[in-house]
């Protein structure tokens, strides 16, 4: 029973390991701001076997109706009515700029289905409620997955829909939210044979962005980027699904979350501007500054003296620990010196298995 418990953790902690390295690279641009490093989350990434040997995660709730699988998938509802299931961080995301990618499944063998399903960035978790199985007047963020409409539109579903909400604005259930939109796309989501995922993108005040690869693999189609937008401090990200008449499975796979480390565009300012020369194509057309490093200064005289010293005093410090060996070898080898095998060994070391 220990064993397969130690088995299990040491599943769960290697998938965390792994994966939590994958994901944006270092340099990467979003929007013209680069970014110099990225931080792997490990508390607010997911993957299988999502659950250690007491049955629980660490950094991750479920609830109502959802179950986890510990082989694909954590199911927020069943194809069955009236189901309502929930996956929330434990912990807020503190991150001010971050980057989530979220690969989830969304499918059944009915021909009409629905509901759909949410994915929420707001202050407060964990509670259930008509919006597609979470609160209702939430404060924050959620993203809505719907794939029933409830009353005629003149664009299609499965419809991705952002909604900001402000802790007092009750969600339109009968128009989808139509009015409360603040960037939407359409996108066949449902029953692909492609791993289906999204990719949010945050940049603290300036914007969020959001991502769907549902056509091929490495496929990746801009949804809608909210300029200006603005988040909680610190948001739980979660995950919530619901179904009433119709019906559909909503699985979470996996989740991947990084820290984002972008420069302050305020820290170039010491940097000095350098137009580049037109090129043939340009016909007076100005081009983009770039910015390189002011001169370095050079080192005065007293400065190079100080280096000079500085290098000889620890020459003379090797020097004499390279003398005190060769004299300690000289007289017998004893002891167990710093640079020394085992005294009285004969040279030889005595390898240890752990």
């Amino acid at each position: 029973m220990k064993t397969a418990a130690l088995v299990a953790s040491a599943a769960l902690l290697l998938a965390q390991t792994v994966f939590c390295a994958e994901g944006v690279p270092d340099k990467t641009k979003f929007s013209n701001r680069t970014v110099d490093r990225v931080i792997p989350l490990r508390s607010h990434t997911l993957f299988a076997p999502y659950i250690d040997q007491d049955l629980q995660n660490r950094w991750w709730d479920f609830g109502a109706d959802a179950y986890v699988d510990t082989m694909r998938h954590i199911r927020l509802t069943q194809t069955r009515q009236s189901q309502v299931g929930w996956l929330w961080s434990r912990i807020p995301l503190t991150a001010q700029n971050f980057h989530i990618e979220i690969e989830f499944k969304i499918g059944g063998d009915n021909n009409i289905y629905g509901d759909g399903m949410a994915i929420w960035l707001t202050k407060e978790r964990a509670k259930t409620g008509p919006v597609f199985g979470s609160s209702d007047k939430f404060d924050g963020l959620g993203i809505f997955l719907d794939t029933f409409a409830n009353s005629r539109h003149g664009y299609s579903f499965p419809r991705i829909m952002a909604m900001q909400g402000d802790g007092q604005t009750v969600y339109d259930v009968g128009n989808d939210g139509d009015s409360q939109s603040a960037g939407a796309c359409s996108a066949q989501i449902r029953g692909n044979k492609v791993s289906t995922k999204m990719r949010i993108t945050y940049v603290k005040g300036e914007y969020l962005d959001v991502q769907l690869q549902y056509k091929s693999f490495d496929e990746w189609t801009d949804c809608f980027t909210l300029k200006n937008a603005t988040l909680p401090n610190a948001p739980y990200v979660g995950f919530s699904a619901h179904t009433g008449q119709v019906v559909d499975a909503h699985d979470i796979i996996a989740v991947t979350s990084n820290s984002l480390v972008i420069p302050d565009p305020a820290a170039i300012k010491g940097k000095i501007k350098v137009i580049k020369p037109e090129t043939k194509f340009g016909h007076g057309v100005p081009t983009m500054p770039d910015y390189v490093d002011p001169p370095k200064k050079k080192i005065g005289f007293f400065g190079g003296l100080l280096r000079l010293i500085g290098a000889a005093a620890i020459a003379a410090v090797c020097l004499a620990a390279w003398r005190a060996y060769q004299k300690q070898q000289r007289h017998g080898g004893g002891g167990m010196g710093t640079l020394g095998g085992l005294g009285g060994m004969g040279g030889k070391r005595d390898f240890k298995r752990f």
